[in-house]
């Protein structure tokens, strides 16, 4: 399914989506990840750090969705597909590249946000703890939904 400019564009401005997947239990299972690419052929490859829950349950069951919401503007969107996952130490240099540049402006912004006091509770920067990634999600966009309330729309 091609994917829609304004939420291709929406999707490249998230700090990162939750993916929820399927767990044997059929209970979900949610998890922050950050999306590296969004192509014209209707894929999202998201890079996932660790080989948790997620990659067990797509491993699985390849039923997942992904959501992203702007609580400033209220608005979002909730996009189903199916996930694979690539083969470990398979990730494109460019994905790569792409991962090391959104954690650099995370970074950077979390930084600027303490600098300014606009963050109470310091407890340091996550992301600079982050391993590298293990593998890449690749998800088939099968339908989105848009999330924002219709009286907004």
């Amino acid at each position: 399914m091609k994917i829609p400019d304004q939420v291709k564009s929406f999707l490249e401005k998230q700090h990162f989506a939750i993916v929820s997947s399927i767990e044997a239990n059929n209970s979900l299972h949610t998890s922050a990840k950050g999306i590296i690419d969004i192509n014209s052929k209707g894929k999202i490859f998201v890079l996932d750090l660790y080989k948790g829950q997620t990659y067990k349950n797509i491993k699985k069951n390849p039923n997942v969705t992904l959501t992203a919401i702007d609580d400033y503007k209220y608005t979002g969107y909730s996009i189903q597909g199916k996930a694979k996952i690539t083969r470990e130490n398979t990730i494109s240099d460019k994905k790569m590249k792409a991962w090391h540049d959104n954690l650099a402006k995370r970074i950077a912004r979390r930084v600027i946000r303490h600098v300014k006091n606009e963050v109470s509770g310091y407890e340091g920067i996550p992301e600079a703890r982050f391993p590298i990634p293990k593998h890449l999600i690749e998800i088939d966009v099968e339908k989105i939904v848009d999330l924002a309330p219709h009286k907004l729309k």
